[in-house]
């Protein structure tokens, strides 16, 4: 019995101090990736964006970035999203040092189906991301949610509500709008670039990278990665044009929603 006691206490012990050191990871980035995978999004660009994540994540330009940080490694996890409570964690968190880490996390998410679902809630995987960010079990001198997606908010709470909060916690978010086809649809909008400067994005160093064609996938993600984990950003100019440019409508999504369908 004495034995069995002691035993138990050890692994107790264990289990304890696996998650002191697993708490005690310090890395230059915790990178959350989330995905759209909703409805509006085409099989086929769901395919290129899974894809051109997995070739960024092999690339030697993405391990060289991660080399030059101060710590020389980033944690990164793979999230696909639609609608308000429809977040699905697909690669789960994982630090990548070396370029093997980089080669089995892109093999992990390839080797993953891909899942289709309905709505578009932006405002609900940014708050899934500080969930994921608190308890990713890492610490981080930057954390960064990066959000692909083709269109605007359209259920759960107000975007510009979840983006500020996460602010708030010192999380940056960036933005990989998906213009590849112009609105067609009573849930399409007009300048969605526009609409994820003004609505979705923010933080230090917040930017975004459009996609326009299909071929851009996969350097535009690569792009956008070496600058997320470089941390290379120039500071907005104080010069500013005369006319300001008009903010866009962070409500534009739900309006669209609830207006009658067209007959």
């Amino acid at each position: 019995m004495s034995l069995l006691i002691t035993l138990m206490l050890a692994g107790g012990l264990l289990l304890v101090n696996g998650a002191a050191v697993l708490a005690e990871t310090r890395v230059d980035l915790a990178l959350v990736l989330a995905v759209d995978v909703s409805f509006s999004m085409e099989p086929d660009e769901q395919d290129l964006q899974r894809r051109g994540f997995a070739a960024s994540l092999q690339s030697p330009e993405v391990h060289q970035a991660i080399r030059q940080g101060l710590l020389g490694r980033i944690a990164v996890v793979y999230v696909e999203w639609s609608g308000a409570f429809d977040q699905a964690t697909v690669v789960p968190w994982t630090v990548i040092e070396q370029p093997a880490d980089g080669l089995a996390f892109a093999e992990r998410l390839l080797q993953s189906p891909v899942h289709r679902m309905g709505y578009t809630s932006i405002s609900g995987v940014i708050d899934f991301g500080v969930r994921q960010l608190r308890q990713g079990g890492v610490q981080a001198d930057r954390q960064v949610i990066d959000i692909s997606g083709d269109g605007a908010n359209n259920t759960g709470r107000t975007v510009t509500l979840a983006r500020d909060e996460a602010l708030a916690h010192g999380i940056t978010i960036n933005g990989l709008p998906i213009m590849l086809k112009r609105p067609s649809s009573l849930w399409d909008i007009e300048d969605l670039d526009l609409y994820f400067r003004d609505c979705v994005i923010g933080g230090p160093g917040a930017f975004m990278i459009l996609v326009w064609e299909k071929a851009q996938f996969v350097e535009a993600i690569k792009a956008k990665i070496i600058r997320e984990i470089t941390d290379q950003w120039q500071p907005r100019s104080l010069v500013q044009p005369a006319q300001a440019v008009s903010a866009a409508n962070c409500l534009a999504g739900e309006q669209r929603r609830h207006q009658p369908t067209a007959k």
